[in-house]
C-alpha cells in the first residue's frame, strides 16, 4: 500500500514538472501583459472549483460514450471504446489537472526573480540558448521547482476523491485504505497506524521544505 502510493505520488510528480515547467517558462518569459494575465486566469480559476466537481467533470470526459472515447472513434484511431474510466491512467490525470497549477505557480514565482541579463552574458560568452538554460536558468529556479515537486508529492500522497472516483479500486493508497477501515471492516487500530505512516510521510516533505527555504534563506 504505501509503495503503490508512493510510486502514484512520483508518477504525478513528474508529469506535473514536464507539464509545469513549459507554461511557466512560457509564461514568465514570452507571455505579454494581457496573456500572462489569462494564464493566471486559467491557473487560479480550477482552483476555486471543488474538486469533486472537476472530477466529475473527468468522469464525463472518460467514460467508454465520454467525449474522449467519442472524439478518437471519429478520427478512426479506435474501433471501440476504452476503458479509461477506473484505471490508473484516469487517476493520473485527474490528479495531473488539479496539482499542475501548484507547479506551475512555484516555478514560476522563482523564474520571474531570474536577473535576465545573466542569460545575455552567457549568449554573449558564446553559449546558445540551450546551454544558456541548462547552465543558468535551469539551476537558478531549482528552488521553484523543489518547492513545486514537494507541494504536489505531498498534495497527491494524501489524495481521496479523486482515487475513489476515477480509480475505481484499480490502485489501493493509504488514504483509501484508511477510509476502508474506517468505513468497513471497523478495524480501527489499522485505520490509526496507517494514518500515522501518511502523516509521517507529510513531515518528511514538510521537513525537505524546511531545508529548501533555509537553504535559499542562506
Amino acid at each position: 500500500m504505501i509503495g503503490e502510493t508512493m510510486l502514484l505520488s512520483v508518477v504525478v510528480t513528474l508529469i506535473c514538472i514536464l507539464v509545469g515547467y513549459p507554461v511557466a517558462y512560457f509564461m514568465v518569459r514570452h507571455a505579454g501583459g494581457k496573456l500572462y494575465n489569462l494564464i493566471i486566469f486559467l491557473l487560479i480559476a480550477p482552483l476555486l472549483t471543488p474538486i469533486i466537481m472537476r472530477t466529475f467533470g473527468w468522469q464525463v470526459l472518460l467514460a467508454r460514450r465520454g467525449l474522449v472515447n467519442e472524439w478518437l472513434q471519429s478520427l478512426d484511431l479506435i474501433s471501440k471504446p476504452l476503458a479509461l474510466l477506473n484505471s490508473p491512467v484516469a487517476v493520473v490525470l485527474g490528479l495531473v489537472h488539479v496539482l499542475a497549477p501548484f507547479m506551475i505557480l512555484s516555478i514560476a514565482s522563482v523564474l520571474a526573480g531570474i536577473d535576465r541579463r545573466l542569460e545575455e552574458s552567457a549568449r554573449m560568452l558564446g553559449a546558445g540558448k540551450g546551454m544558456s538554460f541548462l547552465k543558468i536558468t535551469l539551476p537558478l529556479s531549482m528552488d521553484g521547482l523543489g518547492t513545486g515537486a514537494i507541494l504536489v508529492f505531498m498534495l497527491a500522497n494524501g489524495s481521496f476523491v479523486t482515487l475513489l472516483l476515477l480509480g475505481g479500486g484499480s490502485l489501493q493508497t493509504l488514504p483509501l485504505l484508511i477510509y476502508q477501515q474506517f468505513n468497513t471492516t471497523r478495524d480501527l487500530p489499522f485505520a490509526a497506524a496507517m494514518s500515522n505512516a501518511l502523516l509521517l510521510i507529510a513531515f518528511i516533505c514538510l521537513f525537505f521544505q524546511l531545508r529548501l527555504i533555509r537553504r535559499k534563506g542562506v
